[in-house]
C-alpha cells in the first residue's frame, strides 16, 4: 500500500514540474484584437504576457484574461488561437455618458455627483451593474449625514447609441428627522441646561426654522462631543471621556432621541508650572505671558492661550516656526498636574521676497508703503498681520490674503505673498427719505478714494435739495511725505434754507477754505491739524423771531468772518474699513475761531466705537459720541447756526432729521433750534444675513439708539431712545442701508421717521 501511495506521488510531482509540451505551446507571428471601440489596443498589450515573436503557452491563458478583467474595462473576452496568431475578442463595457438627479432639493446636483466620484462613477467612466449597489450605499449616507432617513431612491440605467448608458436616479428625500430629546448621562457637576448650551444640535424651537439646529447630523453631533469635552478639559477634568453615544430613530423616521453617556472623572489642580528650552526671549517677558498658575484649576484652553502668546512673541523676533509643547505631568493620587511649556524656537527666518497680486488699478507702491515687513528683514509675525491690516484699512480692497510659504532649499527663509481682491473705490451716492414735513429729501455726492490707483482722494459734493445748495472740493494726499504726512484742502459754497430742515427760519451763504494735515505717531495714532477761513451771510429772518434776536446779540449785522483751527487725535485698530469685527477707533478733536474773528466760540468733541467678535458670525458693536461747544471773549454763546442737532439715520434712528432736542424760543413746540451739547449712545448686533450667511457684502443688525441734544449740559428732558432693524448691502450700484426703527419715550411734539433708506452707486 506504501509502495502505491508513493508511486502516486512521484506522478503527480512529475505531473507539476514537468514543462510544458510543444505541442501545447507556439510561437506568436501575429496577435489580433477584436472588438475595441473606444479602449486603445496598447491597454490590451500591456496585460498580455508575450510579444510577437515570444512562445506563447496555453497555460497562460487564465491569468492574461483574468488581468484584462481586472481593468475593468470588458465584460466579456475570449483568446483564440488561429495558426500561429493569438486572436483576442472582447466585449467592451458601456460608458457613462450622462446622470442624471431627479426630486433632490437639500443636496445640489454637484454635491451628488462629487459623492459619486469618489466611489468611481462619473460621466465618462466605464459603467458596471456591480456598482449601482454601491451608488444607493452613497447617496443613503450623504442623505442620512443630513438627517434624511425617509429617503427613496429608485435607479434606473437606460442604454444609449455607441455603446453608452444613461443613468437616471429618482430621489423622494422625506423629511428631516427632527431632534426630540438629547441626554447627557454620568453628569453630577454640571446642570443638564449648562451642558447642552454647549451643543449646537438641540429640541425644535421657534428659531429652528432658520437655524436647522432640530435637525439631526452627524457631523453636527461630532463638533457638539467635541466642545463638550473641551467645555471639561477647560474647567479641569482632564480623564472626562465619553464613554458611549447612542442615536435613536422613531419607526416613523420622523424623531429623532439623542443619548451620550460620559465619565466626568476628577477635578485636576496645577501644582507646578515650567518654562524651558531656548528662551530665546528674556523669561521675565516670556513669564507675564503664561496664563496658568499654581493652585489654580487646570484649564486646557488657558494652556493653549499660553503656547500661543510665547509662540506668537517668539514669531515677533524671527521665529516663525517656533514650536511651544505643552508637557503635563499628571498626579492621579494628588489630582494634580505639573505643567512644563518647552520652547523650541528653531531657526530665525528671514523674509527674501514681498508679493502682491491683485492689484490691477491700485498702483504696487501704494500697498507697499503701507507695508511694515520689509524685504531681507527678519521676518515678524506681528508685521506681517500689521502689514495686512493696514491694506484693509485702505478701504480699496474686499478681501486681503497673506500666506507665508518657506522658500525651496532654504531652511531660514520664507517669502510673504499678499493678494488682494479690488472693490470699485469711486462713489456716487444719492440717499433719500420721507418725513410728514420734508416730504422726499434727495442729496448726492461724488468721490473717488484711489485716483488713478495713486492713494490719493478727489470729493465733489453737490446738493441741491430744498434745504440746500452746496458745492465743494476736496483733495486729500494721505502720503504728502513720505513718513506718511498727510495734506489736504477743501473749498466749498453752501447757500442753505434752514426753514426747510426743520430749524429756525433763515437762510444763509457760506463760503469757506481750509487745509489740513496729518502727523503719524505710531502705527495707531495720528494727530490732525486744520486751518480755515468763513464768510458766513445770513438772510431772510425776521427782526422779530428767535433768530432775529440772536443775531442782534451777536452783531456785526449777520455777516461774519471768521478764521478757525482744529486739532484733532485719533485711534484706529479696526481689522477693516469695511465690516470690521474687531478693533477700536477712537476721534478726539477740539476747534475754535481765532481772536479778530467777528465771532469768537470752540467747539469740543470725542467720538467712540468697539467692536467685539459675539461668534462666527455675530459682531457687537457700541458707538458713543460726545459734543459740546460754547462762545468766548465778545461772544457770549455758541452761535445758533453752530448747534448741534440728533435725529436721522446718522445719529438717532426713529426720529426726524434734527428734531431732537430744545425748540425756538425754549419752548416744548416750534421749530427745532438745537443745542451747545449732544451725546448720543449706540449698541448694534450685527449679523449676516439669512441663508446668505458666506456673502461678505451684506449684513444685517438689531440696534438701540439713544441721544440728546440740550442747551447747556446733560439735560435728560430731551433724551430719546429707539431700537430696531438695520441692514446694509454693498451691492454692484454702491452701499444700501435701510432701517426700521420704533421710538421710544416719545412726546407729542417729537416728529417721528420710522422708516429710512439710503443708496449708492459705484463706478
Amino acid at each position: 500500500m506504501k509502495a502505491v501511495i508513493a508511486l502516486i506521488y512521484l506522478v503527480l510531482v512529475f505531473a507539476v514540474i514537468a514543462p510544458v509540451k510543444a505541442e501545447d505551446s507556439f510561437v506568436v507571428e501575429e496577435i489580433k484584437v477584436n472588438g475595441l471601440q473606444r479602449i486603445a489596443a496598447g491597454t490590451v498589450y500591456n496585460y498580455l504576457p508575450v510579444t510577437v515573436g515570444q512562445r506563447f503557452y496555453l497555460n497562460q491563458i487564465a491569468p492574461t484574461m483574468k488581468g484584462l478583467f481586472k481593468t475593468g474595462f470588458f465584460k466579456d473576452i475570449n483568446l483564440v488561437r488561429e495558426g500561429n496568431a493569438l486572436v483576442i475578442n472582447v466585449i467592451e463595457r458601456p460608458s457613462i455618458a450622462r446622470i442624471i438627479f431627479k426630486g433632490n432639493i437639500d443636496l445640489s446636483d454637484e454635491a451628488l455627483g462629487e459623492a459619486l466620484t469618489k466611489i468611481g462613477l462619473s460621466e465618462g467612466k466605464v459603467f458596471n451593474r456591480q456598482v449601482l449597489e454601491q451608488v444607493e450605499k452613497e447617496l443613503r449616507r450623504q442623505y442620512f449625514s443630513h438627517g434624511k432617513y425617509g429617503l427613496r431612491l429608485e435607479t434606473e440605467v437606460a442604454n444609449l447609441t455607441r455603446n453608452r448608458v444613461g443613468i437616471k436616479v429618482d430621489i423622494s428625500e422625506g423629511s428631516v428627522a427632527t431632534i426630540k430629546k438629547i441626554n447627557v448621562v454620568g453628569n453630577s457637576q454640571f446642570d443638564m441646561a449648562k451642558l447642552l448650551d454647549e451643543f449646537e444640535l438641540t429640541t425644535s424651537n421657534w428659531l429652528s426654522f432658520y437655524s436647522k439646529d432640530d435637525q439631526y447630523s452627524k457631523q453636527k453631533l461630532g463638533a457638539d462631543l467635541e466642545r463638550l469635552s473641551s467645555y471639561y478639559l477647560d474647567r479641569g477634568y482632564i480623564n472626562f471621556k465619553i464613554d458611549s453615544t447612542q442615536v435613536a430613530i422613531t419607526p416613523d423616521k420622523k424623531s429623532i432621541y439623542i443619548t451620550v453617556n460620559i465619565d466626568e472623572g476628577d477635578l485636576f489642580t496645577l501644582d507646578k508650572v515650567r518654562l524651558t528650552g531656548n528662551l530665546v526671549v528674556s523669561p521675565e517677558e516670556l513669564i507675564q505671558l503664561v496664563s496658568v498658575g499654581p493652585e489654580e484649576v487646570f484649564s486646557r484652553k488657558r494652556a493653549t492661550e499660553t503656547s500661543k502668546s510665547i509662540s506668537d512673541r517668539l514669531g515677533e523676533e524671527g521665529y516663525v516656526f517656533a514650536n511651544v509643547n505643552m508637557i503635563p505631568e499628571i498626579n492621579n493620587d494628588r489630582k494634580t498636574i505639573d505643567m512644563t511649556f518647552f520652547v523650541d524656537p528653531g531657526k530665525k527666518v528671514y523674509v527674501r521676497h514681498v508679493n502682491i497680486a491683485g492689484n490691477t488699478t491700485s498702483r504696487d507702491e501704494v500697498l507697499r508703503r503701507e507695508m511694515r515687513q520689509m524685504e531681507s528683514a527678519i521676518a515678524s509675525t506681528t508685521k506681517i498681520e500689521r502689514s495686512k491690516i493696514r491694506l484693509q484699512q485702505l478701504g480699496f480692497f474686499e478681501q486681503v490674503m497673506v500666506e507665508t510659504p518657506p522658500v525651496v532649499g532654504a531652511a531660514d527663509e520664507i517669502d510673504v505673498n499678499y493678494k488682494v481682491l479690488e472693490k470699485a473705490s469711486g462713489n456716487l451716492m444719492a440717499g433719500f427719505g420721507f418725513s410728514q414735513t420734508q416730504g422726499l429729501v434727495l442729496n448726492a455726492s461724488v468721490s473717488q478714494n484711489n485716483v488713478l490707483g495713486s492713494g490719493k482722494r478727489v470729493d465733489l459734493n453737490f446738493n441741491n435739495s430744498d434745504v440746500m445748495t452746496v458745492y465743494s472740493f476736496g483733495f486729500y494726499n494721505p502720503y504728502f511725505t513720505d513718513e506718511g504726512i498727510s495734506l489736504g484742502y477743501n473749498l466749498n459754497w453752501r447757500e442753505t434754507n434752514s426753514g426747510n430742515a426743520n430749524t429756525a427760519y433763515f437762510s444763509m451763504d457760506t463760503a469757506g477754505a481750509s487745509m489740513n494735515f496729518g502727523i503719524p505717531i505710531n502705527e495707531t495714532d495720528r494727530l490732525r491739524f486744520n486751518l480755515d477761513v468763513n464768510q458766513q451771510k445770513l438772510k431772510d429772518y425776521s427782526a422779530l423771531s428767535s433768530v432775529g434776536i440772536a443775531i442782534n446779540e451777536l452783531g456785526s449785522e449777520g455777516s461774519y468772518t471768521t478764521f478757525g483751527g482744529a486739532i484733532g487725535w485719533s485711534h484706529n485698530t479696526l481689522n477693516s474699513a469695511i465690516f470690521p469685527t474687531s478693533g477700536r477707533q477712537q476721534r478726539l478733536s477740539a476747534s475754535a475761531t481765532v481772536p479778530g474773528s467777528d465771532i469768537t466760540y470752540f467747539k469740543l468733541g470725542y467720538k467712540h466705537q468697539e467692536y467685539f467678535p459675539v461668534a462666527k458670525d455675530l459682531t457687537f458693536r457700541v458707538k458713543g459720541e460726545i459734543s459740546y461747544g460754547d462762545g468766548y471773549g465778545d461772544t457770549k454763546n455758541l452761535p445758533f447756526f453752530q448747534n448741534f442737532y440728533a435725529g436721522g439715520v446718522q445719529t438717532l434712528r426713529g426720529f426726524n432729521d434734527n428734531t431732537v432736542g430744545p425748540k425756538e424760543g425754549g419752548k416744548d413746540t416750534g421749530r427745532p433750534w438745537g443745542g451747545s451739547t449732544k451725546v448720543l449712545a449706540n449698541a448694534e448686533l450685527l449679523f449676516p444675513v439669512p441663508f446668505f450667511e458666506d456673502n461678505q457684502s451684506m449684513r444685517l443688525g438689531t440696534f438701540f439708539d439713544a441721544g440728546m441734544v440740550s442747551d447747556g449740559g446733560f439735560d435728560t428732558e430731551y433724551m430719546r431712545f429707539s431700537f430696531g432693524l438695520s441692514g446694509t448691502w454693498l451691492s454692484p450700484f454702491g452701499a444700501i442701508t435701510v432701517s426700521a426703527a420704533m421710538p421710544m419715550n416719545t412726546k407729542e411734539t417729537d416728529d417721528e421717521q420710522r422708516f429710512q433708506f439710503s443708496m449708492g452707486s459705484n463706478f
